[in-house]
């Protein structure tokens, strides 16, 4: 067992190597969070949501600050025409990057209120956003600006930019935060991170099914997580699903079982994969942004 990788069966090591070395790549940030990897030029762009700017690595020319104030954006997501979409507590809005730079309003209110505070969100091959809206951005000191939540609670919205249209898919979750589909978008899941408001809340993540493409139904949890919260996830192209936690990046195939950890020393936000293989895990922690090479 290295100190890196810490496995619980050996099925760990078919997606990442024994001998992988985590490497950080910027240590510069208040709150790493919402990583999202840019092909079109090789870079990674995250958010650090304190200190309310939004930050750039690449291996040319390192890290450099591309938007400050950023209205305390958290996740980031492109669209399927490589545009930057983007969670603003701030504004309590999903905004977009457009080609001239300008950030649009793409929404920010649901039956004629305003949405709580945007916190993580994810493009489905039809062009929809899915994205959660718990009230960190209202509650919680420097993550946003404040304000009265005008929303009966915190919900998972479909909003679909080329009508306008946005639907409350889920309701029944306390906290709703990170949100990843299976590759084959037959499968939603949605991590719950209501301990952070008391102790009894939930930490796990919850596995729906996807109706017709439009909403969900049949949930049920898909894993506990221990220590810390299940923030913010990913899933691989294989369908494991990858998930941050208080001291590691915890590893889960379609099924529910835990293959082991990635050890990170900072306590664990998001995560994203890219690279020119694709073969890049990176995962925003702490103040920093980290790198792992996968096998596939």
């Amino acid at each position: 067992m290295s100190d890196l990788i810490h496995a619980y069966n050996s099925q760990i090591y078919d997606l990442v190597s024994a001998h992988a070395t985590l490497h950080k790549l910027a240590s510069n940030a208040q709150h790493s969070e919402g990583p999202v990897y840019v092909p079109a030029d090789n870079s990674v762009i995250w958010s650090d949501v304190s200190g309310n700017r939004l930050l750039r690595w690449s291996p040319e020319d390192g890290v450099r600050t591309i938007r400050t104030p950023s209205h305390y954006q958290n996740g980031n997501a492109l669209d399927r025409e490589g545009r930057l979409v983007s969670c603003s507590h701030g504004q309590r809005a999903i905004l977009r990057r457009e080609p001239s730079g300008e950030w649009k309003v793409l929404v920010d209110r649901y039956q004629g209120n305003r949405l709580n505070s945007p916190n993580d969100l994810v493009v489905k091959q039809d062009g929809s956003i899915w994205f959660s809206d718990p009230p960190f951005g209202l509650t919680q000191p420097k993550e946003g600006y404040g304000g009265a939540q005008e929303q009966a609670g915190s919900f998972v919205y479909r909003f679909d930019p080329e009508t306008g249209s946005i639907t409350a898919v889920i309701q029944e979750m306390e906290r709703p935060n990170g949100l990843a589909f299976s590759p084959d978008e037959k499968t939603l899941y949605v991590s719950d991170t209501s301990q952070v408001n008391y102790p009894q809340g939930h930490h796990y993540i919850r596995a729906y099914e996807v109706i017709e493409g439009k909403s969900v139904g049949n949930a049920h949890v898909f894993a506990v997580i221990n220590p810390g919260q299940p923030d913010g996830i990913k899933v691989h192209r294989w369908g494991h699903l990858f998930t941050t936690s208080a001291d590691s990046i915890q590893i889960y195939t379609p099924t529910g079982l835990c293959l082991g950890k990635i050890r990170v020393p900072e306590v664990c936000t998001n995560l994203t994969f890219g690279g020119t293989e694709g073969k890049h895990l990176f995962i925003t922690a702490g103040r920093s942004l980290y790198a792992i090479e996968m096998r596939g």
